[in-house]
């Protein structure tokens, strides 16, 4: 049976030269075992660390990681990426250009009998209301139209401030914002059936058990601090691995 892949905040377009080159490395190492191995491919957020869509162009700085993205899907991989509260907004070029689906918020979906909860985590939970009005704002289609109507430098300089400032943006109770996620999912469990929540977004990784009986709370990490970790859901087993 093939195996089902999820990644999440990779941040491609954060860090020096040589980090940047070291995830992209180990991206291509990890799309080779998926194109041999696998069925599909989830990535929950935060891929990009900025992005911003025009009509006529396409940024640059990602040349490579969309080369091996199409690579993926021509070879029959299903590809699906969650937007985060980093690539925020993404527009028809993965679709339309690329193959891969994109979607927003919390999903659920059926994989080899069984059922998953899948989201990035930004905006989910009790709390942090000014992120939740932020992107509100940032996410609206007239918005987005007039940012795409500014010269393409004076745009993407813009976001990558935006960018920042969803970093910048963390609540004073840190201890609360790493359970927040974990808190929904034991929310989430005592209201349906599911046997995985994934997701990324606070960077801390790790399986954990949810209320007996109520599934798995999985985060998948971050790839910024050199451990380049993903999730493998195979003959109903899940695994955080690393490269």
């Amino acid at each position: 049976m093939s195996a089902n892949y999820f990644i999440s905040d990779i941040h491609l377009g954060l860090q020096d030269d040589k980090s940047e080159q070291l995830k992209l490395d180990n991206l291509e190492r990890l799309f080779a075992i998926i194109k041999a191995e696998g069925r599909s491919l989830y990535m929950l957020g935060d891929i990009l660390d900025y992005w911003m869509e025009f009509r006529h162009l396409i940024p640059k700085g990602f040349t490579r990681f969309f080369c091996l993205l199409s690579d993926l899907v021509r070879h029959g991989i299903e590809v699906v990426y969650v937007a985060g509260n980093h690539d925020f907004s993404l527009g028809r070029y993965f679709d339309e250009e690329l193959g891969v689906k994109t979607m927003y918020g919390l999903h659920e979906l059926q994989l080899d009998g069984q059922t998953f909860m899948i989201a990035h985590g930004d905006g989910l939970g009790k709390g942090d209301i000014g992120y939740k009005l932020f992107a509100s704002v940032i996410r609206n289609s007239f918005n987005l139209s007039l940012l795409s109507g500014f010269h393409p430098d004076m745009a993407i300089s813009l976001i990558k401030r935006l960018s920042r400032l969803s970093r910048a943006h963390k609540p004073a109770d840190t201890v609360f914002e790493i359970d927040r996620l974990f808190n929904f999912a034991e929310a989430l469990a005592g209201e349906k059936e599911f046997d995985y929540f994934v997701c990324g977004h606070n960077h801390v990784k790790g399986i954990t058990e949810l209320s007996p009986g109520s599934g798995r709370y999985v985060n998948l990490g971050t790839w910024i601090d050199g451990c380049f970790s993903y999730g493998v859901f195979n003959n109903g087993i899940f695994q955080l691995t690393e490269l």
